[in-house]
């Protein structure tokens, strides 16, 4: 359903509390992938969250361009490279090729009848032959985008190079910004977590006051005191699982996945999160795509939370 001829899905009185989702989707690399990508998709028109904040979102490095003035109509929002909330892009244009994961999962959302706005950079090569990045969905119009890196290392073809992603857009609870986020290792010789942290404060600094929705795979196990997860609590940030008034386990990895294989074995942990600038109301937070709430589509599972 091209954008020419629908309308973004407007909330019921029965639907009011948003509905907003993070998965680090290993997409491309991840095996069996376009069944999975197909399960994903249906999943999303049961669930259709607000707001889809997705890592390690893939495109292969020698596919086709998807045709520019076609994209459009499918949603696509161009990513700006100046300062936060700029709406319009600037810089080198990025480009789409058709096997992207974020373009592919918009397409068969679309063809289900389910319209997304949905912006998507690439950060780094991944696994030697992907363009991997980062990607937002929205149900409602993306107002502005932004995108900045949160590493030092700034080279494409270095594996630890990282970026964050993020959009505008207006709910019925004001203007919000949401960002999805992937980090690296707390203790890392290189990137540690604590030096990409304070490159995000210092990028965010400009939205201070504004509600802010940081969404993704920290690499940051919850139930290690004293790193990733505390670092963020102490800088004012709040867990949206710890706000939540119903929550499950909360395990998003549930045995070792790569970044985390020299660990040994891993009974589950609690790396990806939700954190709201404010204290919210959260009605719920609870673990997807675990193979108990919907099939296992990646190496992680996903968070959805309501407030």
């Amino acid at each position: 359903m091209p954008r020419s001829t629908r309308l973004l899905l407007q909330k019921t009185p029965e639907t009011d509390n948003m509905k907003i989702m993070t998965l680090n989707t290993h997409s491309l690399a991840e095996p069996d992938y376009e069944s999975k990508l197909t399960a994903f998709a249906g999943s999303l028109v049961q669930i259709q969250p607000d707001i889809i904040a997705l890592q390690e979102v893939s495109q292969s490095r020698n596919a086709s361009p998807a045709a520019p003035d076609r994209l459009p109509d499918w949603g696509y929002v161009p990513c700006s490279t100046g300062d936060i909330g700029q709406g319009s892009p600037s810089g080198p244009r990025t480009v789409i090729r058709t096997d992207n994961h974020a373009f592919n999962l918009a397409l068969l959302l679309a063809q289900s009848g389910l319209s997304y706005e949905w912006t998507w950079i690439p950060a780094k090569i991944g696994y030697g032959k992907y363009d991997e990045g980062l990607a937002v969905l929205s149900r409602s119009p993306i107002l502005g985008t932004s995108q900045f890196y949160i590493t030092g290392i700034r080279d494409y073809e270095n594996w630890k190079t990282r970026k964050i992603l993020g959009i505008n857009t207006r709910t019925e609870y004001g203007n919000e910004y949401f960002y999805s986020v992937h980090m690296g290792w707390w203790d890392d010789s290189q990137e540690p977590f604590e030096g990409q942290w304070k490159r995000i404060c210092r990028g965010l600094a400009p939205l201070s006051g504004e509600q802010v929705w940081l969404m993704g795979d920290f690499n940051s196990p919850a139930h290690v005191a004293g790193q990733g997860h505390d670092l963020v609590l102490a800088s004012g940030w709040f867990d949206a699982y710890d706000l939540a008034a119903s929550r499950d386990s909360g395990v998003t990895v549930a045995n070792a996945i790569d970044g985390w294989r020299e660990q040994g074995e891993i009974p589950g942990m609690r790396i990806d999160y939700i954190w709201t600038s404010r204290r919210v109301p959260v009605i719920s937070s609870r673990t997807i795509y675990d193979g108990t709430s919907f099939p296992v589509v990646s190496d992680h599972f996903g968070i959805i939370t309501e407030y």
